[in-house]
Parts: C-alpha cells; sequence; structure tokens
C-alpha cells in the first residue's frame, strides 16, 4: 500500500496550500462526476464547488484505508445527491436544461469527446435512479450491494435499474 499523501495531514492541520493542492488535484474528477450524476449544466459547478468543501470539511475523518480518489467520490456522490433532492423537493416542474457542456481533457482525441458527448446526453435523458445506478457501478466501480447501501435501495432495485438503465442507452443506438 502507498504512503499516505503528506498534503492529507497537512491539510487537515490547515495548511491552505496543501489543501489547495489537493483540491486542485481533485478537481477535474469531481466535476466530471458531478455531471455524471446531474442533468445539464448549470448547477455542475455549484455542486463540484459545494463537493470539494464537502471534502475538505470531512478530511480529517479520512482513515487512509483506501484511496483518497474513491472516498472522494463517495463524498461527491452524496454530495450530489443531497443536492438533487433538494432541487427536486423546489423545482418539481422544471424541465432539464438541454444544452451541452462543451468541456474536454486536452488530451482526449475528437472521436473520444465526440462519444463522450453523445453519453453525456444519452445520460441527461435516463431517469435520475437508472443514470446513479450506472454511474457508481461503471464509473466508480461500485459493486450491487455498495450500490444499495448508498442510495438506500434493495439490491434487487439496484440490479433492475442498472439493466434497465442500459437497456435505455441502448435504446436508440444507430
Amino acid at each position: 500500500m502507498d504512503a499516505p499523501d503528506p498534503r492529507i495531514a497537512a491539510a487537515v492541520a490547515g495548511d491552505r496550500r496543501a489543501a489547495e493542492s489537493l483540491l486542485a488535484e481533485l478537481l477535474p474528477r469531481v466535476r466530471n462526476l458531478v455531471r455524471c450524476l446531474m442533468r445539464g449544466d448549470s448547477a455542475v459547478d455549484d455542486v463540484a464547488q459545494e463537493s470539494l468543501m464537502a471534502i475538505l470539511r470531512g478530511l480529517p475523518s479520512y482513515r487512509g484505508e483506501g484511496s483518497l480518489k474513491s472516498w472522494s467520490d463517495r463524498v461527491v456522490a452524496r454530495t450530489t445527491f443531497a443536492t438533487i433532492r433538494r432541487l427536486r423537493a423546489d423545482e418539481r416542474s422544471r424541465a432539464p436544461e438541454p444544452q451541452l457542456e462543451t468541456l474536454a481533457h486536452p488530451d482526449a482525441l475528437p472521436e473520444t469527446f465526440a462519444a463522450r458527448r453523445e453519453l453525456v446526453r444519452r445520460l441527461d435523458e435516463l431517469p435520475y435512479d437508472q443514470r446513479h445506478a450506472l454511474v457508481l457501478h461503471h464509473v466508480l466501480g461500485m459493486t450491487v450491494p455498495e450500490i444499495a447501501a448508498e442510495v438506500g435501495a434493495p439490491q434487487e432495485t439496484i440490479r433492475s435499474r442498472l439493466r434497465l438503465g442500459k437497456a435505455n442507452l441502448r435504446k436508440d443506438e444507430v
């Protein structure tokens, strides 16, 4: 197992540079995960920022038993789910925004970006429950029991959401 990142202890102790360095490293991952879990782009930056703040606040509870990235992924997922629940309660009738963000990894090939953009567009069309199950399973690598515990649903429900989500993603393929 790798030695713990010294920036973690420094950030917990109040070292602003260490905290900024850690968060700057995590930002692209956090932002991509939030974008995969949410529809539209309007709240992605706000939720990513909220997630980074939750990571920073929760850093003292990080025990180092797994990777910081895996731990932070779960913090981001919880923060995003909480935001989505809050938005649903506040704006039940609001339709999802149709525009897609046009950010790409600087080293990504154009065809990779186009495929990724199409996948995000298709994810935008899925019900939240299916979308979340797919992202947690295929992007974060969580198992069905882990997803069930995370979202508070039975394992069979998660399996069903994964199956339906995959079918819905394939539905309109050319």
